[in-house]
């Protein structure tokens, strides 16, 4: 059986093996061979993951000097003000912060200061999902190990103290994900770590929290917020030409030359503008796309790979959201849904709480407060799956007009996942 050529623009073989339907076991040895053979589409595939953290950060210098005003007292062995950090998702924050703190290390290290960072993503399950796991992590960054449970908290926190003092030096604490910790773990652990500078003798830190929701400490008790002496920073969204001079730099490392196709960069950056200018969600867009084109077998990435890859992040990431989200959040969703399924067109925020209601006696679970519901509504516009817009009544008043962005060709397998979940 010979193999096959797909047109003249990709300059793609495809070998006989892969025009079966069922590979048999040779042809998958051929398969892994040829694939280790013939890579001519990423040269390093390393520089479009989330994790890399360029040598040069374009477009932020404003927000780069901002952090690094905030923290260069540390290097004459000076507390400074806590710092948080707003902005939406793949606005560069954690990058940032990462990049000033690693320089400020450098210069500590060179002139023999005293100072160390310590970072923590409040995201991850089983680090810092509870106070506990949390001031354990911290502890065991400081070289101390604690148990993973058993400890009362306030021996832990005692703990923790003494291998901070331990250290006579100024510690920056960065907390990523920070309103994740809040919503797990309570005000309480917030709280305590802005005052544990009063239990110090030798030492000092300084708390810097990074957080992609901007009303986050209007959420916070006011005895914390009284006790942060914060610093803002808001870092705002890029523009479409501002992602495509990133995706260009990344690219020229990632792929060999000539492979992406002529309008691709574009593409993705309008893409990418579209999302609240989210240059993380361009660079995995235009991952997924020079993957696609791998497994494809072609020898350029085509703006056809680019759309495949936008669907298939975009029902990745509902279906991840989804299967994750919290029981009553769950539960506004699966009502928005079945609104959506029966009407097909805008409904507001009464109709949905009514549904809500309902859906929360069938479970047996205790209904949130409406404006509760209403929060968990801005948490799933800000997510994307759902569009809220504010319109006027005249003298009725405003009201919020809801809509459902999930695409249609995943509404079964999400409606599936909800009610597995819930039990219905």
């Amino acid at each position: 059986m010979k193999g096959a050529w797909l047109g003249t623009k990709a300059k793609a073989y495809i070998p006989p093996f892969l025009l079966e339907e069922n590979m048999k076991e040779e042809g998958l040895v051929e398969y892994f061979e040829h694939f280790l053979e013939n890579n001519t589409i990423f040269k390093k595939k390393l520089v479009l993951q989330s994790h890399y953290a360029p040598n040069t950060i374009t477009h932020r210098d404003e927000q780069i000097n901002a952090v690094a005003k905030i923290l260069a007292p540390t290097l004459r062995g000076e507390q400074t003000s806590n710092l948080f950090i707003y902005g939406k998702t793949g606005t560069g924050k954690t990058l940032v912060v990462k990049h000033t703190t690693e320089k400020l290390l450098h210069i500590a290290q060179q002139r023999d200061i005293k100072v160390k960072v310590v970072y923590v993503n409040c995201k991850l399950k089983r680090v810092a999902d509870t106070e506990y796991r949390l001031l354990a992590q911290l502890a065991r960054s400081f070289g101390k190990e604690i148990p993973a449970t058993g400890l009362p908290t306030d021996e832990v926190y005692n703990v923790f103290y003494e291998v901070i003092d331990s250290t006579r030096c100024i510690n920056i604490l960065v907390l990523d994900e920070i309103d994740q910790l809040m919503e797990r773990a309570g005000n309480d652990i917030l709280y305590n770590l802005t005052r544990i500078n009063s239990e110090l003798k030798e030492s000092r830190i300084s708390l810097v929290g990074i957080s992609n929701d901007l009303s986050f400490t209007d959420k916070l008790d006011p005895r914390v917020k009284s006790s942060l002496s914060e610093e803002e920073l808001v870092f705002p969204p890029y523009n479409a030409l501002q992602i495509q001079d990133i995706l260009r730099r990344r690219s020229d490392l990632a792929f060999h030359e000539n492979v992406l196709e002529p309008g691709l960069i574009e593409k993705c950056s309008a893409y990418a503008a579209r999302e609240h200018g989210d240059a993380r969600r361009a660079l995995e867009l235009l991952r997924v796309a020079g993957e696609i084109a791998e497994r494809e077998c072609q020898q350029q990435v085509l703006i056809a790979h680019l759309d495949k890859a936008e669907q298939k992040i975009e029902n990745d990431r509902v279906y991840h959201i989804v299967r994750t989200y919290p029981k009553q959040s769950q539960v506004i969703l699966y009502a928005i849904l079945c609104l959506h399924l029966k009407k097909r067109e805008l409904f507001f925020t009464g109709e949905i709480y009514e549904l809500y209601e309902y859906l929360c006696k069938k479970l047996n679970f205790r209904p949130l407060t409406q404006r509760r519901v209403s929060d968990v509504l801005s948490e799933l516009d800000m997510l994307g799956l759902i569009r809220a817009r504010i319109i006027s009544k005249g003298r009725y008043g405003r009201m919020r007009e809801i809509s459902l962005s999930i695409g249609e060709t995943i509404l079964p397998l999400i409606k599936k996942t909800l009610e597995e979940s819930l039990g219905l």
